[in-house]
């Protein structure tokens, strides 16, 4: 897993060698985590949340917060460009999905919800992210 901010395509077969199976289904399938049972929801260390498909830097822990929602929450992305939104209009109602933009895996969604300066809510799901301790936005 690189940072080298190259596009990464795989085939379906190379995805399912990389992940976990749980991984599997919430990045290439668009699955969810059960809400307060992800590795992340909790986490307190400083450093950089990556994609857990590629490796793209994600989120800073600076931009982290506690949402209560049982999922991670940020305010904002580490950067202009690392995350790709999507008008998703399943499960009877509209919400915005966020993917990883090198690769597309499915993160979770953003919400007009969140606190201030952006007031958003990217409730992202653990299994989708990889931690990267002490390296800061």
């Amino acid at each position: 897993m690189s940072d080298d901010g190259k596009r990464v395509e795989k085939t379906e077969d190379e995805w399912k060698e990389q992940l976990s199976a749980e991984q599997y289904a919430v990045t290439r399938q668009a699955g969810t985590e059960r809400p307060f049972t992800g590795e992340y929801c909790e986490n307190k260390e400083e450093g950089r949340y990556l994609c857990i498909c590629c490796g793209a830097p994600l989120f800073g822990s600076d931009s982290k917060y506690e949402s209560h929602s049982g999922w991670p929450s940020y305010w904002q992305p580490i950067g202009e460009g690392a995350l790709t939104e999507i008008e998703d209009h399943s499960h009877g109602m509209v919400r915005v999905e966020v993917t990883c933009s090198r690769c597309d895996a499915h993160l979770g969604h953003v919400f007009p919800d969140g606190p201030q300066p952006t007031g958003l809510r990217y409730c992202i799901n653990s299994l989708s992210l990889d931690f990267d301790k002490g390296e800061e936005s």
